[in-house]
């Protein structure tokens, strides 16, 4: 699976395009999808999901976009649907400007295919109620939005949020993937599951 990142959006959040042979699936559309749309152009392929970590807007500005021209199906978590009645999931907060709104469907935690690869779905609350990540473990791979960062975490005083419950849900749901996994966050660099248990400091019963 050859993946690319764009940050895309006013918060230059990680969108991310995962190949595999002329399938692909997006991750998380924080901006106008006109980059991602071109490298799908290029390389003429066929864009099967847009799957969404969570349902924060600064991952969704263009989500309605990339769907339209493209008609791949959007998954995300059922729990996250309240938000988008609030001004964190449809927009405005903070002068944020407003999400296109767009049709999706629940993906439930558990196995799936997306984009012709295997796919482990992960329920991993905490950030929000509904956040999902995906793993991919052919390409041992896993995209967790604002989850987990290289030495941090998300945020956990948004409505939904809980410190204690994301801690639990990366400890039992990412830790526990090979420590060579490779973590692809909502912002800033990948990092490895392995490098996260030894140095991420909200972790430190994990290092070695």
């Amino acid at each position: 699976m050859d993946i690319v990142s764009f940050p895309l959006g006013p918060l230059e959040t990680n969108c991310y395009l995962a190949v595999s042979g002329q399938d692909a699936l997006a991750v998380d559309v924080g901006g106008h999808p006109g980059p991602v749309l071109a490298e799908l152009a290029a390389r003429h392929l066929t864009l099967d999901a847009i799957c969404l970590t969570h349902l924060h807007c600064d991952h969704l500005y263009g989500v309605a976009a990339l769907a339209r021209e493209t008609g791949a199906r959007v998954l995300a978590g059922a729990e996250d649907a309240m938000l988008m009645d609030t001004e964190l999931g449809r927009g405005g907060l903070m002068g944020l400007p407003l999400v296109d709104p767009f049709d999706w469907q629940p993906v439930a935690p558990g196995e799936t295919t997306v984009a012709g690869e295997p796919c482990q779905v992960l329920a991993t609350p905490g950030h929000s109620p509904g956040s999902r990540s995906f793993y991919f473990p052919a390409a041992q791979a896993v995209f967790v939005g604002d989850l987990l960062f290289y030495r941090s975490i998300g945020r956990t005083d948004f409505a939904g949020g809980d410190y204690d419950v994301l801690i639990k849900a990366v400890v039992s749901q990412i830790f526990s993937l090979p420590d060579k996994t490779l973590v692809y966050p909502g912002h800033g660099p990948a990092t490895t599951v392995g490098d996260e248990k030894r140095h991420n400091p909200f972790f430190s019963e994990f290092a070695k």
